[in-house]
């Protein structure tokens, strides 16, 4: 990222005022949203993007009681409760390395992936990128902090799941995902259905796992291209969500890459079984660079474009792509 201007932090701060969702549920989008701009050379569009964006934008919620080491298993899982773990994870990141913490809760909060519709494991792939790879400030530390608090809040287990016979691929087995009996509602209404998934994704090592972990995000950002059609804005997530995992793996433990990929193989399953389409529809291939890419998304406007487009460019192969325009003919623009 080439932000030498300070709109991330700017953004940020006027971000963390503002609490993780709205209207009870949606989630808020923004503070992912501006980092991919900003890391995509579109800096200078940010604030106008925010002011576009305020009205999906609520206060956070009232504090209820600290969350503590000691009563934290009770809070756990709790969104009434969301105030109260930003203010504890901003304790924390404060007097403690992000990478520590980080190390701490991911394991805790792993379990619990599908929460939020997996937007909070994906805000906190965009946190961590943003650590890893630019100076640390407050303001950014600030946003892990409420990255990982959202997640506490939301964390959600996904029910019990059988294994169907084993898969030779991602993509092979993105494929044979089995779509839920009932394919309306919201994705609480979904999520229960789910009963088993293909086995794929055993890692023996991190290294392995790593590799596997890629595979998994290019083949279900592949996938939107052909099936993105089934629901436009809920299919990136099973891109978007694993690939915000693999983001985080550089700053976590090795040993936590293997159950990593686990959790991310079951997160990119979920949505994909509670979204996919009967049949597959054709796409146009695209012969734009990246960067052309990326700017008909910043320029599309739309959240969850934008950010699936980053993750395309994290492919960036032509099917890729493809895939990213494909979300942008698909999903309704902002601007």
């Amino acid at each position: 990222m080439n932000d030498t201007t300070g709109t991330l932090d700017e953004a940020l701060e006027r971000l963390h005022a503002t609490g993780p969702e709205r209207r009870g549920w949606l989630s808020n989008h923004a503070p992912m949203a501006v980092e991919a701009l900003v890391r995509h050379g579109h800096a200078p569009t940010v604030h106008r993007w925010l002011d576009h964006y305020r009205h999906k934008l609520e206060d956070m919620p009232p504090l209820h009681s600290p969350v503590t080491a000691a009563n934290w298993r009770e809070a756990l899982g709790d969104p009434a409760r969301i105030a109260d773990w930003a203010r504890f994870f901003e304790r924390e990141t404060e007097e403690r390395p992000w990478r520590e913490v980080l190390a701490e809760w991911w394991p805790r909060l792993l379990p619990g992936i599908a929460g939020g519709a997996t937007h909070p494991v994906i805000r906190t792939g965009h946190a961590v990128r943003t650590l890893l790879t630019t100076p640390e400030t407050a303001p950014r530390r600030a946003e892990l902090a409420h990255a990982l608090g959202y997640w506490a809040a939301r964390h959600q287990p996904l029910p019990p799941l059988t294994d169907l016979a084993p898969a030779p691929s991602a993509a092979a087995a993105l494929d044979a995902v089995p779509p839920i009996p009932r394919q309306d509602g919201g994705v609480r209404d979904r999520l229960p259905q789910l009963t088993a998934f293909p086995r794929w994704g055993a890692a023996p090592d991190p290294k392995t796992a790593h590799t596997l972990l890629t595979e998994l995000v290019t083949a279900a950002t592949h996938r939107y291209a052909s099936h993105g059609h089934g629901e436009p804005i809920m299919l990136v997530h099973a891109a978007t969500a694993p690939n915000a995992v693999l983001r985080t793996l550089p700053a976590l433990p090795r040993e936590l890459w293997a159950p990593s990929l686990s959790a991310a193989w079951a997160a990119s399953a979920a949505v994909t079984a509670a979204y996919t389409p009967p049949e597959p529809a054709p796409y146009t291939p695209v012969t734009l660079t990246a960067e052309e890419v990326f700017e008909r998304a910043a320029a599309h406007g739309d959240d969850h474009t934008i950010k699936f487009t980053d993750t395309a460019l994290d492919i960036g192969d032509p099917l890729a792509l493809a895939a990213a325009v494909r979300a942008v003919e698909l999903n309704p623009p902002v601007f």
